[in-house]
């Protein structure tokens, strides 16, 4: 039978990472991992406090179904066994991985993909002043597609020093819950005009009704503001696009539900990431190809990744070789 075993990972990141809420100088990880006699399989999650969890928690509540995946339990049961969130991230990714060793097949081929081709993942801008952001985006003028972090006091001109220091480049922007009624439509005026192509989650969660309301200068993706497939209808008249992310879904199960229901009421995808190895990306890699637009640059924001990490050339990502997952 399978054996469950638990890691909490520290990897600290390059500078730092700054959003509205906040900036971190590392990333912290649980991973879960599944083996038996002849396959191992492993998923990494970020515990996230914006939804409740810390690593105490997310590790506590992986423990508590310990007897359920050692007596065999699948990713399936799983559904059942945990919310989303997280922890359930862990688990159903290692479960993915472990069917996929154990079955000789590749968790491609799982899914009912014929394969996974390379994808151009956005590079973060994280929110500081106009000053930092343009020199950041000066060094990263190359990259195709820059996500900028905003929520500040000066968004605007933070967006017009970015755009002017990476003038090729595509922008999108993430206020991370940080505008308010007062001052969105300033803002998404100024996004229109410095040719954003996106622009995730304005507004909170618990405010975001407005969205209904207004025109959408620019196309507005909900983040904070989606988890799962529940309550996924009622955000269409709100949001043109969703952001999936595995740790929000709870795994790539869910995950992959989610962007079938969503692409059915007519959302564009986005599939994002937090700052974490690239263990947590490659799961997230067999939804990129459905995908307007790619943020899996978790690893690029670290000071080192795993050893047997996914390969960036530039931001263009290739596929996870087996020994990194699936």
């Amino acid at each position: 039978m399978p054996r469950l075993s638990v890691e909490i990972a520290h990897f600290p990141i390059a500078g730092s990472f700054r959003i509205a809420r906040g900036a971190k100088t590392e990333a912290v990880v649980v991973v879960a991992t599944i083996e038996a006699e002849h396959a191992r399989g492993r998923g990494e999650c970020v515990p996230y406090g914006r939804y409740g969890e810390t690593v105490e928690s997310v590790a506590r509540q992986i423990e508590a179904v310990r007897a359920q995946i050692e007596a065999g339990a699948d990713r399936f049961a799983l559904q059942g066994l945990l919310p989303p969130g997280a922890a359930r991230n862990a688990l159903d990714c290692a479960l993915w991985d472990f069917d996929a060793k154990r079955l000789g097949l590749p968790a491609t081929q799982l899914a009912g993909l014929d394969r996974l081709a390379p994808a151009t993942t956005a590079f973060t801008i994280s929110l500081g002043t106009p000053e930092a952001m343009a020199a950041a985006a000066a060094r990263a003028s190359d990259r195709p597609l820059l996500k900028v972090k905003l929520g500040g006091a000066a968004d605007a001109a933070c967006l017009s020093a970015v755009r002017e220091a990476a003038p090729d480049a595509t922008l999108i922007v993430d206020a991370n819950e940080g505008w308010s009624t007062h001052d969105l439509e300033a803002n998404l005026s100024a996004c229109a005009e410095a040719g954003v192509l996106l622009v995730e989650q304005p507004l909170p969660a618990d405010a975001d009704a407005v969205l209904a309301e207004i025109a959408h200068s620019v196309p507005i993706c909900a983040d904070e503001s989606v988890h799962d497939r529940a309550g996924l209808a009622a955000l269409r008249a709100r949001y043109d696009a969703i952001n999936v992310k595995l740790d929000k879904t709870g795994g790539l199960t869910e995950a992959l539900a989610l962007c079938a229901a969503a692409e059915a009421l007519g959302f564009a995808l986005m599939i994002g990431c937090m700052v974490a190895s690239s263990l947590a990306m490659a799961p997230a890699m067999l939804l990129a190809p459905r995908a307007r637009f790619v943020d899996l640059d978790g690893p690029l924001l670290l000071a080192q990744d795993r050893a047997d990490g996914l390969v960036y050339q530039g931001s263009l990502i290739l596929p996870p070789s087996p020994a990194l997952w699936g």
